[in-house]
């Protein structure tokens, strides 16, 4: 990330903050179009699409995520989430008990 891109997230990130969820994603999807590998944009991005109740675009970028790092189990969850809200609750089960399963661990205590 450039530093001017940089600065972008950084207002980006204080409109999530400040419960500006539109326009947090407005100035991500952004970002996005010049850093698409850039992870960290895409999941507030993802976020951010949540939080204001667009699910569609939400699903989009959350399997975005899960297509290149399987493993991330906030992304499930909010994946689950977002489907259970457009009403495919079939289809969020296996990603609530993956984010479910995956998270267990961090309860225990070795």
């Amino acid at each position: 990330m450039n530093s001017s891109t940089a600065e972008t997230f950084k207002r980006a990130t204080l409109y999530f903050n400040g419960q500006h969820y539109r326009a947090a994603a407005r100035v991500l999807s952004g970002i996005v179009d010049v850093a698409p590998r850039n992870l960290a944009v895409r999941m507030l991005l993802a976020r951010s699409y949540y939080y204001s109740a667009q699910f569609t675009k939400a699903e989009k970028e959350l399997k975005h995520i899960l297509r290149t790092e399987p493993n991330d189990p906030h992304a499930h969850l909010l994946l689950g989430r977002s489907l259970e809200r457009l009403g495919r609750t079939a289809e969020a089960g296996p990603h609530l008990r993956l984010a479910d399963a995956m998270t267990a661990w961090d309860l225990i205590v070795v």
